[in-house]
């Protein structure tokens, strides 16, 4: 694949490890002596949620997976078309919820899995998201854990994508068009 972008380094690897870190300590605390289930929202969230497990301080904590698109092949937006493409393996019946996400944009892709999510019974469902992009919400969600709040801006690496490209790349960084103004 010909790379048409120019990455632009937004959060370095020392700096995302610092913030999960924070995130985890947070978490740790605020389910203190109670059964934690995350569910890692494939492909982007896997980097970000390896990490923020490994800092998670937490006996009865239990993971899953679950695979969902908003994005066509290419996309740069959220087509607004929500599909599971892989299910949870496991009941959440009567579990505290921690869906993992790599980012919050328009914020339908996570209205849509918390209303299918919250049909299975849990006893609570709750959000941690590595990148916050309010400025395009047009659903009223609010991340209950984040690690960074951008603007809008085209994001790549660690764990975010372009095509299925540059998810590898152990930092953040804005992709701009080569040829593209930028700051």
């Amino acid at each position: 694949m010909e790379n048409k972008y120019e990455f632009i380094p937004m959060f370095k690897e020392e700096e995302i490890l610092r913030r999960i870190k924070e995130v985890a300590n947070q978490i740790s605390l605020d389910y203190k002596g109670q059964n934690l289930h995350c569910i890692c929202v494939l492909k982007g969230a896997t980097i970000f949620m390896s990490q923020l497990l490994k800092n998670i301080k937490h006996d009865n904590l239990t993971i899953d997976y679950i695979s969902v698109s908003s994005y066509g092949i290419g996309g740069r937006e959220s087509s607004g078309v929500v599909k599971i493409l892989k299910d949870i393996d496991s009941s959440i019946e009567g579990k505290n919820v921690l869906i993992v996400e790599d980012i919050l944009d328009t914020g339908n892709t996570l209205d849509r899995l918390i209303a299918i999510l919250a049909t299975r019974n849990p006893n609570s469902i709750k959000m941690c998201t590595m990148l916050d992009k309010p400025s395009r919400r047009l659903k009223p969600i609010k991340p209950d854990y984040v690690g960074f709040t951008i603007d809008n801006v085209f994001v790549l690496g660690y764990g975010l994508d372009f095509d299925e490209y540059y998810r590898n790349l152990p930092y953040v960084a804005k992709a701009v068009e080569k040829g593209e103004e930028h700051e």
